[in-house]
């Protein structure tokens, strides 16, 4: 019988399954196959999907598309969210997963793999890190707030400090356990799904606000379609972020 609680031990599985795999990888470089795809992404996408089939769930990976989406569980998959920083040492990155039902975001695990601090959500029942509950700043002004972009928005939002970190997952993580009290995706082609459903999961169940800057659906179930992913430790901190990154543009970044 599949609980919320054994789809939660199997996303912790994935992410276990995904850092032994890389223990003994000697080149973390460029795999030749496609734009932006490294060795390690490969690496950790088979190991992944291993324990996601195993266990009978779909799978959606950034890696390597769909597999089995007919399934009545269908896990959303980064294997190696950041692996540019993965590839030069820097110690933010991560393997997020989010595992979907017929209702929606059911369980969600980031795990920064350079760390090993684990973030984990189960639908209706609050967001840990490291098995600790966890909770966002509660930060209402921009002004005093630190932001954390993907992509950079060439325009003075009224933030008082930013970062660009590099790993979508592990920022809105930041966001949800009061690290950072907001995200914002000003990249030119937004995320996609597997960038930000485990984060975002996280954050709504730690209390933290998440949306879509220009109102479309963030739950996204194919492989493809990308999303303008924002989030805020409230939701009055979220509506000013939302409109700040709203007056960037006319009209939302290509959702392809």
């Amino acid at each position: 019988m599949t609980t919320d609680a054994s789809v939660l031990e199997v996303l912790h599985e994935v992410a276990s399954a995904v850092k032994a795999s890389l223990e003994g990888l000697g080149d973390w470089g460029l795999a030749g196959t496609r734009e932006g795809q490294y060795k390690s992404d490969l690496v950790a996408d088979q190991a992944a999907l291993e324990v996601i089939d195993a266990a009978g769930f779909g799978a959606v990976s950034e890696e390597s598309g769909a597999h089995h989406p007919d399934r009545d569980v269908i896990v959303v998959l980064d294997p190696v969210d950041g692996s540019t920083n993965a590839s030069r040492g820097l110690p933010w990155w991560a393997t997020s997963a989010c595992a979907l039902d017929r209702h929606g975001p059911l369980a969600a695990v980031v795990v920064n793999q350079a760390t090993g601090t684990r973030f984990a959500a189960i639908r209706g029942g609050g967001a840990t890190r490291d098995g600790v509950p966890i909770a966002p700043s509660g930060a209402t002004d921009i002004g005093a707030s630190i932001v954390a972009f993907s992509g950079y928005p060439g325009t003075y939002l009224g933030w008082s400090q930013f970062r660009s970190l590099g790993a979508a997952a592990l920022d809105l993580c930041a966001v949800a356990c009061g690290s950072l009290d907001a995200f914002v995706d000003c990249g030119g082609t937004s995320l996609a799904p597997w960038d930000y459903l485990g984060g975002m999961l996280i954050c709504q169940e730690s209390g933290a606000a998440v949306g879509e800057a220009f109102g479309r659906d963030l739950v996204v179930r194919e492989f493809g379609p990308r999303r303008t992913a924002v989030a805020a430790a409230t939701p009055e901190l979220l509506a000013t972020v939302v409109a700040a990154r709203v007056s960037l543009s006319e009209g939302p970044p290509p959702a392809d």
